[in-house]
C-alpha cells in the first residue's frame, strides 16, 4: 500500500526543514537562518508513533512573477499540496502573523486537504502569545511547537492520526520490482542534472533553470525503469573546494557527498560541450575512492552531435586521463531533448551488475598463476616476491586480496598491473577494484 503524503508548507524561515528533519529523525533537510534555503520538494519516509507516511519539505511560499526563480519554487510548492492527504501549515509563532500568512492560509484551504496549523518557535512567553494569535487564519486549533526543542510532538501525533488513513502492517519493503537501486547523478553546477532527472521521470519535479546552482539539498525521487524500481538522487553542483566560500553552498556540496556514499551507482554528468574539467576529474576521484560503480554521461549532446568522430575522441580522453576507472561506459545523452536515456539505464544496471560481481576462488588463482607467470614479481634483496594465493574478500566494489611473502615490498607499479590484469580477465570495466596485500608470517623467523 502507498504511504500517505503530509506537506510541510509557509512563508519563508519558519521552521520547515527542522520540522521535516524532526519528523524524519535525520538531518536530511538543510537548515539555515536564511530565508530560502529550501528550494526543490524534498522527501522523506516517516515512522512517527506507529503512524506510517511520506513527508514533504517544500520551499516558503513567496508572491513573485512565475518565470523567477521564486515563482517556480512556488509552483514546486502548490503540486506538493495538490499532491499530499494531509497539509502541515507552519508559522512562525514569534513573529506572529503577517500579512503574507494570510493569502496562503486560503490557497491551502481551498486545496480541500486536511490542514494541520503548526505555530512553530513557540517555546517562551513571546512564542505563546503568537501561538493564540493563529486563530484568526481559520485553519482551526493551532498546535505551539518548537520543532528545534521537540515540544508539541504528542500533539502533532494526536492531530495526523486522525486525518490519516491506516496502513497493513504487512506492507512489502521492496514491493513488485524487488530492491531498488540507489543511483546518484552528480556534477559540475549547471551540468544538466535536474534537467535529466525531470526527463527520466516525465514530470517537472525538480527545479531547472539557466541559473547554476539551483539545487541545494540532495533530492530522492522513486521512479521505475523496465520493471526495476530506481531511487535517483540528484544533487547540488559540485564546484573546487577553493571558490566555494558560502556557508549554505559548503552544506550543500557536503549532502551530495553522502548521497553519494549512500548511492550504489553514481552517474557523472558532464557537460558535452566542455568535458573532462579539472573538477570533472577530481569527481570522478572521489566517487572511485568511495568504491562506488559508475557511470558517465555527456550531457547536451545535442549541441557537439554534428562533429564527427568528437564520441570516439572522448572516449580515448577517457581511458587516458581516467585509469583507475578504466573500460567506465562512457554515454552520449541529452537531458533537455531526452535523447539517449535508456542507453544511460543500460550502462546503470550493467555497471551495478559488475560491481556486485563474485568470483570463485578456483578462477582467481588459475589467473594469478597466468598473470605471474607472464610478469613475475620483482625481487627484494636477492629475494624474489612470491604471490602464494588470491581469493575475493568481499563485492561491491570487488575486493581481493593477495597473500604471500614480503608484499608489502610490491612495487605500486606492480599492484596496477595486477588490477589493470584482473579487470581484463574478469571483464569488471569501470568499476572500482580493491587489492589487500597480507603477507603471510615465515615459521621458522625467529624474530
Amino acid at each position: 500500500m502507498e504511504l500517505p503524503t503530509v506537506a510541510i508548507v509557509g512563508r519563508p524561515n519558519v521552521g520547515k526543514s527542522t520540522l521535516f528533519n524532526r519528523l524524519v529523525g535525520r538531518k536530511l533537510a538543510l537548515v539555515d537562518d536564511r530565508p530560502g534555503v529550501t528550494r526543490d520538494r524534498r522527501e522523506g519516509d516517516v515512522a512517527f508513533g506507529g503512524l506510517k507516511f511520506r513527508v514533504i519539505d517544500t520551499a516558503g511560499l513567496e508572491d513573485a512573477a512565475a518565470d523567477s526563480l521564486t515563482g517556480r519554487m512556488r509552483l514546486q510548492t502548490e503540486a506538493a499540496i495538490v499532491e499530499s492527504d494531509v497539509v502541515l501549515f507552519v508559522i512562525d509563532a514569534r513573529a506572529g502573523i503577517l500579512p503574507a500568512d494570510r493569502p496562503f492560509a486560503e490557497m491551502v484551504r481551498r486545496s480541500g486537504c486536511p490542514v494541520i496549523l503548526i505555530a512553530n518557535k513557540a517555546e517562551g512567553r513571546d512564542g505563546l502569545t503568537g501561538a493564540y494569535d493563529a486563530f484568526s487564519l481559520g485553519l482551526g486549533d493551532p498546535i505551539p511547537f518548537s520543532a528545534e526543542h521537540g515540544e508539541g510532538v504528542g500533539e502533532l501525533h494526536s492531530a495526523l492520526q486522525e486525518v490519516l488513513p491506516d496502513l497493513d502492517d504487512d506492507d512489502d519493503e521492496d514491493g513488485p520490482g524487488g530492491k531498488a537501486l540507489r543511483v546518484a547523478i552528480v556534477g559540475r553546477p549547471n551540468a544538466g542534472k535536474s534537467t535529466l532527472i525531470n526527463r527520466m521521470v516525465g514530470e517537472e519535479r525538480l527545479l531547472v533553470g539557466p541559473e547554476a546552482g539551483i539545487t541545494r539539498d540532495s533530492i530522492s525521487l522513486d521512479w521505475e525503469w523496465r520493471g526495476q524500481r530506481i531511487k535517483l538522487h540528484d544533487t547540488a553542483g559540485m564546484r573546487r573546494r577553493a571558490r566555494i566560500d558560502d556557508k549554505l553552498e559548503k552544506l550543500a556540496v557536503s549532502d551530495g557527498i553522502r548521497a553519494v556514499r549512500f548511492a550504489e551507482v553514481v552517474v557523472i554528468l558532464l557537460d558535452a560541450t566542455i568535458p573532462f574539467e579539472k573538477q570533472d576529474l577530481t569527481i570522478v576521484d572521489l566517487v572511485e575512492s568511495e568504491g562506488r560503480a559508475l557511470v558517465i554521461g555527456l550531457n547536451k549532446w545535442d549541441l557537439v552531435a554534428d562533429q564527427p568522430g568528437l564520441l570516439k575522441e572522448l572516449r580515448a580522453d577517457c581511458t587516458r586521463l581516467l585509469p583507475q576507472v578504466r573500460g567506465v561506459a562512457v554515454v552520449p545523452l541529452s537531458g533537455l531533448a531526452g535523447e539517449g536515456l535508456d542507453k544511460l539505464m543500460q550502462a546503470v544496471t550493467s555497471a551495478a551488475e559488475v560491481w556486485s560481481r563474485r568470483i570463485s576462488t578456483s578462477k582467481i588463482n588459475d589467473w594469478l598463476s597466468s598473470a605471474t607467470g607472464r610478469n613475475p614479481p620483482p625481487a627484494v634483496s636477492g629475494r624474489r616476491i612470491k604471490i602464494r594465493y588470491a581469493t575475493q574478500v568481499k563485492a561491491r566494489p570487488p575486493h581481493f586480496a593477495l597473500f604471500g611473502n614480503q608484499l608489502d615490498a610490491l612495487p605500486k607499479s606492480y599492484t596496477r598491473y595486477l588490477v589493470n590484469e584482473i579487470r581484463e580477465a574478469f571483464e569488471l570495466p569501470g568499476t572500482p577494484i580493491r587489492l589487500s596485500l597480507r603477507t603471510t608470517k615465515n615459521p621458522f623467523d625467529k624474530g
